[in-house]
Formats: structure tokens, C-alpha cells, sequence
């Protein structure tokens, strides 16, 4: 017990008379910061217009928040939630009784799937090329935003690690008193070392002229490591309960990892 690491950290940076920003909330917006400056370097390489990326962070963002929200609904919570459906896209409860709760419940896998219909709307009203134009692209700076999204979750002391007795084990104090691994910080590490990847990989080779080919890479990347990083998560409910053997983010990886492996592996002529 000497050896664990005790994590007690306010998840909200101050509180001025009720206004009060949260650790979380600053990741975030860093991380979207980051991405878009990564974002507008890819496009000035391609010799595409600058001037459309606010409205795409725009999208993306929104995106991102419901596409989250509402995959948490449905893949974890939906007990409750199909009962109150309005409150899938409110953030607050009615029951039992009013309550503002913010957007505390997100999904991964969720915020993928608001993600990809943010670009196809960006793609078809404003930038109008191909979608998978973009798919190629995008994964450099979502990696980036998944590692900042990943540290806001350890300073709220959610999105908890199995027990452990390793060495290195977090005692969420905020939560309860036993060791647990600090699965936010193995999945921010490996977000972090993929935006490493795909960047190298952008940057250094010719894979972007492939088409397909790097969003391949992302996808088998992001879904393999989350695949593996959930052996060291605390259940979370949802598919895990019904179908047994793999959790619920493993079974929602498993055909994304598919996907990816067929835009690896596909016969692409290159584009120039």
C-alpha cells in the first residue's frame, strides 16, 4: 500500500462564485487547439483552403460531444435512458428531480461515429471532396485531441482501472480506497505515441497519396489499443453483461479493427 500513488485531485481548477472550469473541459479545448493548428499544416501541404477549418473544427466538435454522449446512452446506460430519451441529448435529468448534470457520460466509440458524420456533412456542404479524403487526414490531430480527452478523465477520477497490486497503482480517493491501474494514463500514453505514428507516417512517406491506406493505419492502431487497454478498465457494464467473454468496448473495437485491416490491405493506385 506505501508504494500506490493516492490521487485526490480537484477536477475543477477553482471555483469563483460558482464559475468553475474543470481540468477536464481545458483538455479538451487544448487538445481541439492543437489539432486544428496540426490540421491547417495538412492542409496548406495539400494546397487546400485554409479558410473552411473553423467551420470543420466547428462540426467536429459538436460532433464529437453528441456522438459521445449518445453512444454512452446506448451502449452503457440505455436501462435508464430509453426511458428518458430527450436526456440523451440534454445535459441534464429530470429525474427524480431536476438536476443540470452536464455531459458526464461519453463513449469512445460514440464520439467516433459523430466524428465521421461531422466530416461527411463538412465534406459534402463545404469542402465538397470526397470523404475519405479527410478520413486519410484526420486521424494525425484526433489522436492528439484522444490523449488530452484521456488526461481530463484521470484528473476527474473517472473511466476507472481494474484492482491492482502493481507497484504504480492509483487510489482514486475521490472514488474508493483500493489500489486500481491508471487505465486513463496507459490510454493517453498510447493515443500519444499513435499521433506520433501517423504523423511520422504523413510526413515522411508517401502513404497519403494512397487513398485509404493512413486512415487504415489509424483505425487498426486507435481500435487495436483500446481493444487491449480494456483488460485493465473495471467493467462498465453494457454489452459485457449480455454477450460475456469481451468487454463492451472490446466487441464495439472488434469490427472497427476489420475495417481498418481492409483499407490497409486493399489494391490502391496512387494518386498524385
Amino acid at each position: 500500500m506505501l508504494l500506490v500513488i493516492h490521487w485526490n485531485v480537484d477536477p475543477e481548477i477553482f471555483n469563483f462564485n460558482g464559475f468553475a472550469p474543470r481540468w477536464y473541459s481545458l483538455g479538451f479545448l487544448f487538445g481541439f487547439m492543437i489539432g486544428y493548428y496540426i490540421l491547417q499544416k495538412i492542409f496548406i501541404e495539400d494546397k487546400e483552403n485554409t479558410e473552411s477549418l473553423d467551420t470543420l473544427l466547428l462540426y467536429l466538435i459538436v460532433g464529437t460531444v453528441m456522438g459521445a454522449r449518445i453512444g454512452h446512452c446506448l451502449f452503457y446506460e440505455w436501462d435508464y435512458f430509453h426511458n428518458h430519451l430527450l436526456e440523451m441529448i440534454l445535459p441534464v435529468r429530470f429525474e427524480p428531480e431536476f438536476q443540470f448534470t452536464g455531459y458526464t457520460g461519453l463513449a469512445s466509440h460514440g464520439g467516433a461515429m459523430g466524428v465521421l458524420i461531422a466530416q461527411w456533412l463538412y465534406m459534402k456542404f463545404v469542402l465538397k471532396k470526397p470523404l475519405i479524403w479527410l478520413l486519410d487526414r484526420i486521424g494525425v490531430p484526433i489522436m492528439l485531441v484522444a490523449c488530452f480527452i484521456r488526461l481530463g478523465n484521470l484528473m476527474n477520477s473517472e473511466i476507472l482501472g481494474a484492482a491492482t497490486d502493481v507497484p504504480w497503482g492509483f487510489i482514486f480517493e475521490r472514488v474508493d480506497l483500493i489500489p486500481r491501474h491508471p487505465a486513463q494514463l496507459y490510454e493517453a500514453i498510447a493515443y500519444f505515441l499513435i499521433f506520433l505514428v501517423l504523423y511520422r507516417l504523413y510526413w515522411k512517406t508517401d502513404i497519403k497519396h494512397k487513398t485509404g491506406r493512413l486512415l487504415g493505419v489509424f483505425t487498426v492502431l486507435l481500435w487495436t489499443a483500446r481493444f487491449f487497454l480494456e483488460f485493465f478498465k473495471k467493467e462498465q457494464g453494457g454489452l459485457e453483461t449480455t454477450l460475456g467473454l469481451f468487454s463492451t468496448g472490446q466487441w464495439l473495437s472488434i469490427p472497427l479493427i476489420l475495417v481498418g485491416l481492409y483499407f490497409m490491405f486493399r489494391k490502391v493506385e496512387p494518386i498524385s
